[in-house]
């Protein structure tokens, strides 16, 4: 841990631990699905846990659980951190599609900036909008998305028309209308089941971050990378949770401490370490002698038109169900703006 993650979402709750309170100890089990040493888990997870067991003094202990460790499919745990099954969930909100439909307008493509950005506008547009519909059964610790989303896949693709017959693995809802739309057959499923539905020839490539390839191997499986220069053609929201009775129930000056490591600023925090460790996944893709393949401005700009119907549905679709597809999208990349100033 360092002193700066400490300033920023952590060190001022030991000031609100009071003194004359009872000790009580407190044990919270965090559940997710990646293995420990990968980057999300051991750069953004544990250092919330980190940070919370030092600033309660040592009465919050935090058992991690990696790789489903207390059972149950990456889609389940949602319902595992709302009925108790864990205290505390990592999870990819599109694994359970269209239980949060406010959420998806940040997977639109090409709305994203950098990840960094984009989670500090997820945050504040869920402040507004969503805690008291689409979260409203648990406690949001933190949302965030991950850096640009590009395509690895068994053969280089650079045109949109390349697209059209590939088997591509889509994280959520949004990602899988949107390559549906573009020509490929999109398959949904969690990331952990990417490397062996490659290997098997499941499928033929996947849309994962950079940051993701070395947990998967993916390097490995696949030897094409396609990436679209300054632009994100898609990212994926995720979900950082708390059960709302194990929270409601700490006293407080512990819920304090777990305000103080979540939020605004660990959702920035968790966003921009995501797109800081794209930079060694592309590296072990370079050292395997992969190709990367990047797009031009010009055909960048294509693929923008051919994306426009998926946003231009999403918003229809989001307006027929009395979400407000238009005033999503709307204040969703004016935030977004407001935050890329000056990054």
């Amino acid at each position: 841990m360092t002193l700066t993650r400490r300033t920023v979402f952590g060190l001022v709750a030991a000031a609100c631990l009071s003194t004359g309170a009872a000790a009580q100890e407190v044990t919270l089990r965090l559940h997710q699905f990646l293995p420990a040493q990968a980057n999300v888990p051991a750069h953004i997870l544990d250092v919330w846990a980190d940070n919370v067991e030092a600033d309660s003094g040592g009465r919050i202990k935090v058992d991690r659980f990696p790789s489903m460790q207390l059972g149950g499919t990456p889609p389940q745990l949602i319902d595992q951190a709302i009925d108790g099954v864990a205290d505390v969930i990592w999870t990819v909100a599109g694994y359970t599609p269209g239980r949060f439909p406010q959420l998806e307008v940040f997977e639109l493509p090409f709305i994203s900036t950098s990840a960094e950005a984009t989670s500090r506008a997820y945050w504040e547009l869920a402040e507004e909008r969503m805690m008291d519909t689409d979260f409203a059964a648990f406690k949001p610790l933190g949302l965030w998305v991950h850096g640009p989303g590009l395509i690895h896949a068994n053969r280089p693709i650079a045109d949109v028309a390349d697209l059209n017959g590939l088997k591509l693995r889509a994280p959520t809802r949004t990602t899988t209308t949107l390559f549906t739309g573009l020509g490929a057959t999109s398959v949904g499923m969690p990331v952990p089941a990417v490397p062996e539905a490659l290997s098997k020839g499941v499928i033929d490539g996947a849309v994962i971050p950079w940051e993701v390839v070395p947990a998967l191997k993916v390097h490995e499986l696949v030897s094409n990378h396609t990436e679209f220069g300054d632009a994100h053609l898609y990212t994926t929201a995720f979900i950082f949770a708390m059960n709302k009775g194990v929270y409601e129930g700490l006293p407080d000056d512990l819920k304090a401490v777990i305000d103080a490591n979540s939020g605004l600023e660990f959702s920035a925090f968790a966003g921009s370490m995501m797109e800081e460790y794209d930079a060694p996944g592309r590296a072990m893709a370079e050292e395997a002698g992969n190709t990367i393949v990047t797009l031009t401005d010009e055909q960048v700009a294509a693929w923008r038109v051919a994306s426009q119907p998926t946003i231009d549905n999403w918003i229809a679709e989001a307006d027929a169900a009395g979400i407000d597809g238009t005033g999503l999208y709307e204040a969703a990349t004016a935030l977004i703006a407001k935050h890329s100033v000056g990054n």
